[in-house]
């Protein structure tokens, strides 16, 4: 069968985790191919809220398998979590319904203190990083220091190597940031009865994705953060540590490129992000309080992982175009067009404004983005759309809404969200 990828297009958040879930029905696999527990994917099933943070998606569906693939960073405490989660939510999960990568690598305690050390270290200048330490996790990836998922099949070689690891944390902690020390021996112990729980999950996810592809069975590959937090391609410096984007599932999943079927790019009806950096479209008061919402609900806009209010804004066309160029996507899903219901008149940025000069594309890419967006205003609609489950019973503004997006993209919208619970789509 084929390879279809799921990314966001915009700075993560984009409702990916509900998408993944909807289209898991027709999936054999659903597998993460990059991040770590920074991302946070929920999906309402009736009564039951699943948040998740490292745990694919789609296994809420009983026919999946879960892969966590090569590209992640893992915190086993945070994965080991999640296991009883699902498993008190009803989700049957062991060892032949969830496969881990051998290759992905591991997130620890002397991860978390680096990540703390260093955003404090930053001062004005910080990152606005989740402190799950995927940054350093990376970091040693990149500098062939890390420590593997596979490492845990080796219990008494494990423990020495995550001792060593924390004592070699130690010294920078102490010298370059003056921050405490950790317990080596401790953190050694508890790592080491980790492994002993995950080693049962442990394979190789490449191998296994490859056969099953080759057998014509479906892989769903669900991405995690978005395309502007790309390492590469997204708001650098406030950008994530790994490819969100989809060439990235190739490397996240240890799989080429021919069997890549659909790329559906999911979007929000306006924009939001979570830390620092630039938000051309951004705005405050009483229509950034109705985006936003309260967080009373667990759809509003706060961080899945943080908890922290996400800065929100009119859709930005001029970012949704390029990420749609980097991704190669084939079509878009609107999340949360019900949000929009009330607003009134409504903006869509389809332009950044330099003086007399008007962009449709970003001259220099995502990192230049000191512009003032050129809007385009469109009728809103007052009716609540969330009961809506055809295309020709939404109301004709927000009929408009839609076209418009595709009009700007050149792309067609297939599915839209109109709440968060699992029916509540209209499929086109």
């Amino acid at each position: 069968m084929a390879l279809n990828i799921i990314i966001g297009t915009q700075w993560g958040d984009e409702g990916k985790g509900r998408v993944v879930d909807l289209l898991a029905a027709q999936a054999d696999y659903v597998a993460r191919y990059n991040g770590g527990d920074n991302a946070g994917h929920t999906v309402t099933v009736g009564e039951k809220t699943f948040k998740l943070h490292l745990i694919p998606s789609g296994v809420i569906h009983p026919h999946t398998i879960g892969v966590i693939g090569n590209g992640l960073v893992v915190n086993p405490a945070v994965l080991l979590q999640e296991i009883e989660m699902l498993r008190a939510l009803g989700v049957d999960i062991h060892p032949e319904r969830l496969k881990i990568s051998h290759a992905a690598h591991l997130i620890t305690p002397g991860h978390l203190a680096l990540d703390a050390a260093r955003e404090q270290a930053r001062g004005a200048g910080k990152i606005g990083t989740t402190l799950r330490g995927i940054g350093p996790a990376y970091n040693h990836k990149a500098e062939r220091s890390g420590l593997r998922v596979e490492a845990m099949l080796h219990p008494e070689e494990f423990e020495h190597a995550i001792y060593a690891h924390i004592e070699d944390v130690n010294q920078h902690l102490e010298k370059l940031y003056n921050a405490a020390p950790l317990d080596a021996r401790k953190e050694a112990q508890i790592y080491t009865n980790y492994a002993a729980q995950i080693a049962p999950y442990i394979a190789n996810t490449s191998a296994l994705l490859h056969n099953a592809l080759q057998n014509n069975t479906t892989v769903l590959a669900e991405g995690a953060q978005g395309t502007l937090l790309d390492l590469d391609h997204g708001t650098y410096p406030y950008v994530t540590s790994s490819n969100p984007t989809a060439p990235g599932a190739f490397v996240g999943l240890g799989l080429g490129a021919n069997h890549l079927g659909r790329v559906v790019g999911v979007t929000k009806a306006f924009q939001t992000r979570v830390g620092e950096g630039p938000f051309p479209t951004e705005t405050e008061g009483t229509t950034a309080s109705q985006l936003r919402g309260t967080g009373a609900n667990p759809w509003d806009e706060f961080g899945t992982t943080t908890g922290r209010p996400r800065r929100v804004g009119w859709l930005d066309g001029v970012l949704l175009r390029y990420a749609l160029h980097i991704n190669g996507v084939t079509e878009l899903t609107i999340t949360k067009l019900d949000v929009l219901s009330g607003l009134g008149t409504l903006k869509i940025c389809t332009g950044y404004r330099s003086g007399e000069n008007i962009y449709a594309d970003l001259p220099l890419g995502p990192t230049d983005l000191n512009y003032e967006p050129a809007y385009e205003e469109l009728p809103g609609w007052g009716e609540n759309i969330m009961g809506t489950r055809r295309w020709d019973n939404l109301p004709a503004a927000a009929q408009y809404y839609i076209q418009r997006i595709e009009a700007l993209c050149d792309i067609p919208v297939t599915m839209i969200s109109v709440g968060p619970e699992r029916e509540q789509i209209i499929q086109r």
